[in-house]
C-alpha cells in the first residue's frame, strides 16, 4: 500500500458517531456518560472540551447526508457510516489531489463550509465517513 507523501496530517479535527436516533445518542453520551454538550439551533450536539480531540459531536445521519450529497437521505447504494473522523492537513488542495490520484471516490472535494472549514470527504474502508480538512479556527 502506497503511503501518501504529500498529505501532512496535523491532528484529528473531529470525531463522533453518526447517530440514527438523536434522542438515544443524547441519552447515552450526555446522560449516561456525562459529556457536556453545546447545542446549535439544528440540534447538533458538540463539545470542544474533551482532551485528545478538538471537536466531538453527535452528527445525525441526515445532516451528514446533507453535507455530502445536498439531501437529508443517505444514498442506498453506499454503506451507511457509523461514525465520522476528520484529519486536519497542512494543504487541503494537495491532499485532495493525492487522494484523487490514488483512485479514492470523493463524496465532496475541497468544499468550503459556511463555518470556514474546507473539507474533502470519502468513505473509509471500514465505513467511517472520513474528512480531510483545513479548519482555520482550530489552528494556533
Amino acid at each position: 500500500m502506497k503511503t501518501p507523501g504529500s498529505i501532512d496530517v496535523l491532528f484529528v479535527a473531529g470525531f463522533g458517531p453518526i447517530v440514527r436516533d438523536p434522542a438515544a445518542g443524547r441519552r447515552f453520551y450526555s446522560e449516561t456518560l456525562g459529556l457536556k454538550f453545546r447545542e446549535d439551533v439544528s440540534g447538533y450536539l458538540y463539545t470542544s472540551q474533551l482532551e485528545g480531540v478538538k471537536h466531538f459531536a453527535l452528527w445525525p445521519l441526515g445532516q451528514a447526508a446533507e453535507s455530502c450529497f445536498g439531501t437529508d437521505q443517505w444514498p442506498d447504494e453506499l454503506p451507511v457510516p457509523q461514525a465520522w473522523l476528520e484529519f486536519d492537513v497542512e494543504d487541503i488542495e494537495r491532499a485532495t489531489a493525492e487522494l484523487t490520484s490514488q483512485g479514492y471516490k470523493l463524496l465532496v472535494a475541497a468544499r468550503q463550509e459556511p463555518w470556514g472549514q474546507t473539507v474533502t470527504r470519502l468513505l473509509g474502508p471500514e465505513g467511517l465517513l472520513v474528512g480531510i480538512t483545513h479548519t482555520p479556527g482550530m489552528r494556533k
